[in-house]
């Protein structure tokens, strides 16, 4: 684990599997349709049970770039109380605002999540997967996101938790901190 100490809040780095965290909110990375699907945003689906499907189905979907919030159901029993499905871009080689579109994705989870109350928030690395985004450009831009966002005053969500599936995920969010906040693991 790597943390470090921005403003009155935390930005860790753990490498893991986001559905084994104890925070408020959990963080998806969705699918415009928010149907569920593959890596991340199946595990959670998965973790959280048939109804996160029904409740997300209600929704009607979520653009590009956006996030919106539902009951955790199932991983209640973990203590976290809201699933934000954020979506990211399909990475096109740059050509299509998808740095725009990353960091609205990161900083509409925040907001949600601290709209509903959260003050502890863990995301995946949002559209490296399948969504081709290269890590380490996503990494910076999710890092610079949230830098923003927890050294706004008041800010009553103030722990970020990036949960980072694999070494090289880990590797990059590290060096992209590092450089951000000039703190070293």
């Amino acid at each position: 684990m790597i943390q470090a100490r921005v403003g009155s809040g935390v930005i860790e780095l753990v490498q893991g599997d986001l559905v084994d965290q104890h925070l408020d909110a959990l963080v998806t990375a969705a699918n415009k349709e928010l149907r569920g699907g593959g890596g991340v945003d199946g595990a959670v689906h998965r973790a959280a049970g048939p109804r996160l499907l029904q409740a997300c189905r209600a929704l009607g979907g979520c653009p590009v770039g956006g996030a919106v919030a539902t009951g955790a159901f199932d991983l209640e029993a973990n203590g976290v109380r809201r699933i934000v499905h954020a979506v990211g871009p399909v990475w096109e080689g740059g050509r299509r605002a998808e740095d725009d579109r990353l960091c609205s994705a990161y900083a509409r989870a925040l907001a949600v999540a601290e709209q509903a109350g959260c003050t502890s928030i863990g995301f995946p690395s949002i559209s490296t997967g399948a969504y081709g985004f290269p890590i380490d450009r996503a990494a910076r831009l999710a890092l610079e996101t949230v830098l923003s966002f927890l050294l706004e005053p008041g800010r009553r969500l103030n722990r970020v938790v990036f949960v980072l599936y694999g070494a090289s995920s880990f590797e990059a969010f590290a060096e992209a901190l590092s450089a951000a906040t000039g703190e070293t693991a």
